[in-house]
């Protein structure tokens, strides 16, 4: 199966050299290009991608602008996004993975990381840099909630939602975590279900930013 990959970044050169190296991948096709949040949705609408590639900062519409149009607007699933950018401050991280980004990547990684990180999030993992975990953790622990925001109180978790939790976080698949910890992919799912409930949180980007916060990891 071919992964479908929208990228999404305002420098021409930029995106020509994306195409140019996943062109060289079997399963991996660029199936259209953008260069701001805008011009992105309409790609998005016209071409349904699997995977977005997505620059942060964009003239006119930027990537979190996008981020939050996919999340709040879309009338059907969205894509996954993979954040692609040179920009690593703790408050650009948080802010992209609350609006829904399923992976965050520096633009420094090689050809070998970049295609791993698509096709995990095509496959319906997350993935964040490893350079980026640690800033990740401090930004969200530090992070209050918003005035007003009544946060859903964290159910206890068993020890196996524990482990299918602590996979999420390193950005398995459910198919990767099966095979882990050797249980069906039906049941890992089910797995993933409970803890979207018990951590109130909406999607498994949510749920891994909401047990850093509460160090339910720990």
């Amino acid at each position: 199966m071919t992964i479908r990959v929208l990228v999404v970044d305002d420098q021409t050169l930029v995106r020509q050299g994306i195409r140019s190296l996943l062109d060289l991948t079997d399963d991996i096709e660029v199936v259209g290009e953008a260069d701001d949040g805008m011009a992105a949705l309409a790609a998005i609408e016209e071409h349904a991608p699997d995977v977005v590639l997505l620059d942060l900062r964009m003239p006119r519409h930027d990537g979190i602008w996008t981020l939050t149009a996919l999340r709040d607007g879309a009338a059907q699933e969205p894509p996954a996004v993979l954040v692609l950018t040179t920009f690593d401050t703790d408050t650009l991280v948080l802010d992209a993975m609350r609006a829904g980004a399923c992976g965050y990547l520096l633009k420094d990684v090689t050809l070998e990381q970049l295609t791993r990180a698509i096709r995990t999030l095509a496959d319906g993992g997350t993935l964040i840099s490893p350079s980026i975990t640690d800033r990740l953790l401090r930004a969200v622990r530090r992070r209050r909630p918003a005035e007003g925001e009544d946060l859903p109180r964290i159910q206890p978790l068993t020890d196996r939602e524990l482990e299918v939790l602590r996979l999420v976080a390193e950005g398995y698949s459910n198919r990767e975590i099966a095979r882990a910890l050797f249980l069906a992919e039906g049941t890992v799912k089910n797995h993933v279900s409970a803890l979207l409930v018990k951590l109130g949180a909406r999607d498994r980007t949510n749920a891994v930013l909401r047990a850093l916060h509460e160090n339910v990891l720990n």
